[in-house]
């Protein structure tokens, strides 16, 4: 196929973050960026220098950002990035809260749609996480979730992670032992789950196997 299907108009192209960055760059590093190829080799070709820039063009919130962006012996598997970096991701997440602007869509399989806003995400993750710290989860803990793609999944992982434990879930048509192998192994303080979940237009109860 040859023929372009869509491209943006000069003044979306204008707008866009992408191009405000590429500004900065070429701001900061005297450097000549004109389109996204441009921009795609000089990141290969100067790697700790675009994502410094990354970092600062979208103002992560951290407690420590250090010197060093990348540690590099060559290969991908072994690069250390920001390895004196020290922040909480759920932070980052959620410092983004404009009154009614959108956070999540989610459409069920039935059809039913919810949406949550910044502020409501915020408010939905801090009363969790509160639960959470006075149920005594700690900084390092484990929590995990037997949980279908939903909204309350994306807040239970938000609340864990925003007091620094670690989180890790798995999908409601796991098996029993399959949820066991999963878990058994990281120790769990706490274990959300939904009870049932609906696929393919059929409700399966999770009570029992969860048990």
């Amino acid at each position: 196929m040859n023929s372009i299907l869509w491209q943006p108009s000069e003044q979306r192209i204008s707008r866009a973050n992408v191009t405000r960055f590429m500004s900065m760059l070429r701001s900061e590093y005297r450097v000549s960026l004109n389109d996204y190829r441009s921009l795609y080799q000089w990141s290969i070709e100067n790697r700790s220098s675009f994502w410094d820039a990354v970092w600062r063009f979208t103002g992560i919130v951290a407690k420590a950002k250090g010197d060093t962006v990348l540690i590099d012996d060559g290969s991908m598997m072994e690069a250390r990035w920001f390895p004196e970096a020290r922040l909480n991701y759920a932070e980052n997440l959620l410092k983004k809260r404009d009154g009614d602007k959108v956070a999540i869509v989610f459409t069920s399989e039935d059809g039913n749609c919810r949406q949550l806003s910044y502020q409501e995400l915020y408010l939905r993750v801090s009363k969790l996480a509160q639960a959470l710290r006075d149920d005594g989860v700690v900084a390092g803990d484990r929590v995990v979730a037997v949980m279908p793609n939903i909204p309350e999944t994306v807040v239970a992982m938000l609340a864990v992670t925003s007091i620094g434990a670690v989180w890790a879930s798995c999908s409601p048509d796991f098996g029993g032992q399959a949820i066991i192998d999963r878990f058994a192994q990281i120790e769990p303080k706490v274990l959300f789950y939904i009870d049932g979940y609906q696929f393919n237009g059929k409700y399966f109860e999770c009570k029992d196997r969860i048990q």
